[in-house]
């Protein structure tokens, strides 16, 4: 085993859970041992919480790491990680947490094995404060498939909080050839859509919703689609999804008890309004997500309307762990450009 130990303070940069997943995402990967103190410091509750001790446990599943510490709430925990190994794998939650931050945590580690590998998550799959089931499926996935990975995604049923009872199933397969990724222009424009899910609530609000997003956005009803599904609680997720020749960026809101479905329209509006402001390829949340899987396959360039304290903080730590180059260089007020270059051995 690796004697050398990477130490990561988790209140660094934005001290929040993405310091956690890139961490032991890249403990596996590489079999250094890290040390995480001050877990989620910058966060109203620090510590553990579900969704992020279950992607440590599958983590640590995937490649029999030893860890200390693994409990609900923990503040501080080691891993130091063992061969990683393919195969069939089941995790749950246990609550609505979030199952999308879980795959993105392991997708890349299972990359790195020998064999396939078919992974059921259990719990939240359209979540606030996390990736959406239809975003990573649309927007992530195809991106990270480009740059030679091998992954998809299937939704076995929808999640919401608090009452959860989602999951989905992750595929993988050892990525063997590697491409840097090109994207610096989205494209043209190629085609829009809007779906509404609804569990146990009533029709009229997704149409509330929809009616919203196409007064600003100049669509129509047949790009419009309401699916309706069974759940262990109320649920409603709004997806407006703009597609380009070279990306699909994909809006997400999701109602809440006391806010109008107006408000929920109008707010996924927003966010693709301030995508729209800018000739970037992709959004920040997209940026802070493109790094680990470019660091680790085969580097390359793309252009975001921002540089987040998210992406700063992901930058920092993947250096921690890799001998790799990133630059950020601002080209307009609302467009970077992000280059990240791997060595030459």
């Amino acid at each position: 085993m690796n004697k050398r130990i990477i130490s990561i303070d988790g209140s660094e940069g934005e001290g929040g859970g993405q310091v956690l997943r890139t961490s032991i995402s890249l403990s596996a990967i590489t079999g250094i041992p890290v040390r995480i103190d001050n877990i989620r410091a910058g966060r109203r509750k620090p510590g553990l919480m579900r969704q992020h001790l279950t992607s440590i446990k599958a983590a640590a599943e995937i490649c029999s790491a030893k860890t200390e510490s693994l409990v609900l709430g923990a503040e501080e925990i080691s891993f130091a990680p063992n061969t990683i190994e393919g195969g069939d794998y089941r995790f749950e939650i246990g609550s609505a947490g979030g199952t999308c931050l879980v795959a993105q945590t392991i997708i890349p580690i299972l990359s790195h094995a020998k064999t396939a590998s078919k992974v059921s998550i259990t719990g939240g799959t359209h979540n606030l404060w996390a990736p959406t089931f239809d975003y990573l499926d649309r927007a992530f996935l195809p991106l990270f498939n480009q740059m030679g990975g091998q992954a998809n995604i299937e939704l076995v049923r929808h999640g919401f909080y608090p009452a959860g009872g989602g999951e989905i199933t992750v595929s993988v397969k050892p990525s063997n050839e590697t491409r840097a990724l090109a994207l610096t222009k989205r494209g043209e424009k190629t085609g829009a859509s809007i779906v509404i899910v609804l569990a146990n609530l009533k029709r009229d609000i997704a149409n509330r919703e929809i009616k919203s997003i196409m007064q600003r956005m100049n669509m129509d009803k047949s790009q419009a689609k309401i699916l309706q599904v069974d759940g262990p609680g109320p649920g409603n997720v709004v997806t407006l999804a703009i597609e380009y020749e070279n990306v699909t960026e994909i809006f997400v809101g999701l109602g809440q008890h006391g806010v109008r479905a107006e408000a929920v329209g109008n707010g996924v509006v927003d966010e693709a309004r301030k995508y729209f402001t800018s000739d970037a390829a992709v959004d920040a949340y997209m940026a802070d997500q493109l790094l680990l899987p470019m660091a680790l396959f085969g580097g390359g360039v793309f252009t975001t309307s921002d540089i987040t304290k998210h992406t700063r903080t992901n930058i920092e730590i993947i250096k921690r762990f890799l001998d790799v180059e990133i630059q950020t260089g601002q080209l307009e007020r609302k467009l970077w450009e992000v280059t990240v270059s791997l060595p030459d051995y």
